[in-house]
């Protein structure tokens, strides 16, 4: 008799739910991923403005602006020359393979010219400060987060968006240009090496062509995009960093996500302000 009675009950026990289809779950998951998204970009925003309405606000902290700007600036310079050069360089000698198969090996130099004014300047000079400085930042803030510094920080009435941020968002907009003018520099003189060094072109037809096809207008370029890219960087680690939770585990999956996404947004904003700018 008990044991009808238990199976009794569990034929009258509820049935347990049924998972999803495929399908459904990949929707969900696909909904839920915009959703994360648009959410962050939106608290990137509202931080930005707000990085923008406490930069202009007393008090001003210079102090901590020039620690950034030799943080980010003045330390990334040596990579910055030592990347740029060494672009120009393999820029140049694959390029001069190319022409030779035309007869037109007085054309490396301008092209290697544009394309690092242009682009590659500007996008290289910003993925090494994220690298190198943008990481950095974002463990930074991340530990202090969540080690309540920042928490002390507003106890003591002092804005931790005008202490923290807001030098090192003004060190990226101002510090990134300045390194992709070094870019420049060292891609050019490491394509002219190779041009007339290695592959035997003349130095007055690489010096003159480029200075012939280089226009004022794309050096302009190329600090227009590395200025964006710079507050760009600056401000998406900055937040990452600032916004981090969950201990050492949760700092470094906060510098993770930064890294990506400074990486994306560099990309990204190169296509539209190109397409902008033309």
């Amino acid at each position: 008799m008990a044991s009808d009675n238990a199976q009794a009950s569990e034929n009258t026990s509820p049935a347990s739910p049924r998972e999803p289809p495929f399908l459904v779950r990949s929707i969900e998951n696909l909904g839920r991923g915009a959703i994360s998204l648009v959410s962050e970009f939106g608290n990137l925003t509202l931080l930005g403005f707000d990085v923008a309405r406490w930069s202009l606000r007393r008090p001003y902290r210079p102090q901590n602006l020039f620690a950034q700007l030799d943080f980010v600036g003045v330390g990334s310079i040596f990579i910055v020359l030592l990347t740029g050069l060494f672009t120009g360089m393999v820029f140049a000698h694959q390029s001069s393979r190319a022409f030779e198969l035309f007869d037109a090996e007085s054309l490396v130099g301008p092209t290697v010219a544009l394309t690092i004014t242009r682009e590659l300047a500007p996008v290289f000079s910003a993925l090494m400060v994220t690298m190198r400085a943008g990481s950095a930042m974002c463990t930074e803030l991340g530990t202090m987060r969540v080690t309540e510094q920042v928490d002390a920080l507003e106890t003591m009435a002092v804005n931790p968006v005008q202490y923290l941020l807001v030098p090192r968002v003004l060190a990226g907009l101002m510090m990134v240009p300045i390194l992709t003018m070094l870019f420049d520099t060292s891609g050019l003189a490491g394509a002219y090496i190779v041009s007339v060094a290695v592959k035997g072109l003349s130095a007055g037809t690489f010096l003159a062509r480029t200075r012939q096809w280089l226009d004022p207008e794309d050096i302009y370029e190329g600090l227009i995009k590395g200025a964006i890219f710079g507050l760009s960087v600056a401000l998406v680690c900055c937040f990452k960093g600032f916004n981090a939770s969950g201990g050492a585990k949760g700092v470094g999956k906060a510098t993770t996500e930064a890294m990506v996404a400074s990486a994306l947004s560099i990309f990204i904003l190169d296509f539209f302000v190109g397409v902008l700018l033309h």
